[in-house]
């Protein structure tokens, strides 16, 4: 099932109703490039983002991170550390509004792709 983003789908399945590939979750919005910061919960992970923040008094760059909470469906397979796609859903808990599509090679991440 196409879910709207060119990415692949993965190869092996699940019986996840929130899973964009195999259930019936749609996709919409905002895609998002992290890296996986923490596995700790149920079909949860915690994908974190840096980024550079000019501060205009110093005339510096100040780093900054973002925390996102993802839904990680299970044929998936992540673990901590791996870059990964995430995009908007609707939303799936009080603080779950992406789901992980993709686990993005290291070249690719390196590159600087992203929206």
């Amino acid at each position: 099932m196409a879910i709207g983003l060119n990415v692949p789908e993965p190869e092996t399945t699940c019986s996840d109703e929130n899973c964009p590939f195999h259930g019936s979750l749609s996709v919409r919005g905002q895609t998002l490039e992290g890296e996986v910061a923490s596995t700790d919960m149920t079909k949860t992970v915690i994908v974190e983002r840096e980024y550079d923040v000019n501060v205009p008094k110093y005339d510096r760059l100040m780093k900054r991170r973002s925390r996102v909470p993802a839904h990680a469906p299970e044929c998936l397979g992540l673990s901590v550390g791996d870059t990964v796609r995430i995009a908007e859903t609707r939303p799936l808990s009080k603080t779950k509004s992406h789901v992980v599509v993709e686990q993005v090679d290291g070249e690719d991440a390196a590159a600087g792709g992203g929206d």
